[in-house]
């Protein structure tokens, strides 16, 4: 059974969302239950019920899965081998990680970088199974450049993040900078940052206002998409930026790989399980100490990357100014990502639990 905020439009809930549909591609019968968001909904809505012993996969990061468990019905907790499916961007985990971890009987991560993290909190315990992209890899809309209100002719950089995944950890300022140093105010160079949550965040959302400037070439989308509208946006990209301080997977970047969209990325991190120096631009970084003005992405001795803008300024004049060299780029990167990407982590778990014995009543 696979549980979490499947509805959301969130990380955790499009993994959950790749999960349902991975488990069906591999012929495993699967029950999901949307629980929302565990802290703020009410009754968690009824299931359909699932076999009994059926393991139960919880989309729920550590902190918040004792309160999640409270609020599902005892029945579909009670007899259950409990997975916990969590996502984290630093190289150590937190304190209070510590305590959701002793409900689970193992850990399922999204990459070899978060279960790094995650061992010493259940030792010999933690699986890595990536998201199953293969199974619904992105499909854009008919949406083109010009309902973007971007030019056909110019080379266009997209940087997608949401402020609330941390303003400090997505580094926009450092994309911001490495961009203007490529480019200047040249204006058949023009870089879209597409940004979510806002409202949310004001003192963020001025700071990269601030950090914009007057630049003439540099434009800020802020409206909520839908799903196919928003991969439509991404395949209107020539290239797409991640100078990330750390990921704990790399949604966007995996996302443009499987668009065959040239991506250049920090060198560091969960998404350097699917990419490669021959798949993607890597921007080389130096390892600084993790300080999170929000206090969210902290634990003690955790580290993140610092990447060489100026490294990123000259890929980027390289990429914009050589077309055959993004287009093979993005083919590269579309091959690797999806050879990456695959059924294959999420085949072996479910061999490892042995799921073939459980059939719907």
């Amino acid at each position: 059974m696979v549980t979490g905020e499947i509805s959301r439009a969130s990380g955790l809930g499009e993994v959950a969302r790749l999960m349902l549909r991975g488990l069906e591609a591999l012929g495993v019968p699967a029950w999901q239950l949307d629980i929302g968001t565990p802290v703020s909904r009410g009754e968690a809505p009824a299931a359909t019920r699932p076999a009994p012993a059926a393991p139960l996969l919880i989309h729920v990061n550590a902190p918040f899965l004792p309160l999640a468990l409270l609020r599902l019905p005892r029945g579909m907790v009670r007899g259950r081998r409990l997975i916990g499916y969590w996502a984290w961007e630093l190289p150590v985990a937190p304190k209070d990680w510590r305590a959701g971890a002793r409900f689970v009987h193992e850990a399922w991560a999204l990459s070899g970088f978060t279960a790094a993290a995650l061992e010493p909190l259940l030792p010999g315990r933690v699986r890595v199974v990536t998201p199953p992209f293969t199974v619904a890899p992105p499909v854009p809309s008919r949406l083109d450049r010009a309902a973007f209100g971007l030019p056909q002719e110019a080379v266009i950089v997209l940087v997608s993040f949401s402020l609330a995944s941390s303003f400090e950890r997505k580094n926009p300022l450092g994309a911001i900078r490495a961009f203007r140093d490529a480019f200047g105010a040249r204006a058949d160079r023009i870089l879209v940052l597409k940004v979510t949550n806002p409202d949310d965040f004001r003192a963020d959302y001025v700071r990269l206002r601030q950090a914009m400037a007057d630049a003439p070439n540099i434009r800020i989308e802020t409206r909520t998409l839908p799903p196919a509208d928003n991969h439509a946006l991404t395949a209107c990209a020539d290239i797409v930026l991640s100078l990330h301080r750390s990921e704990g997977f790399g949604l966007v970047a995996a996302e443009a790989m499987l668009l065959a969209r040239p991506v250049i990325a920090t060198a560091w991190s969960g998404n350097m399980d699917f990419m490669n120096d021959t798949s993607a631009a890597l921007v080389p970084a130096r390892l600084i100490p993790a300080q999170d003005p929000r206090r969210v992405f902290e634990a003690p001795g955790a580290v993140w990357a610092e990447p060489d803008t100026a490294m990123a300024a000259a890929q980027l004049r390289q990429l914009a100014d050589n077309p055959d060299s993004r287009i093979g780029l993005g083919r590269r990167g579309r091959a690797y990502a999806a050879d990456r990407l695959g059924l294959g982590s999420l085949a072996a778990a479910v061999r490892a639990l042995g799921l073939g014995r459980f059939h719907p009543e």
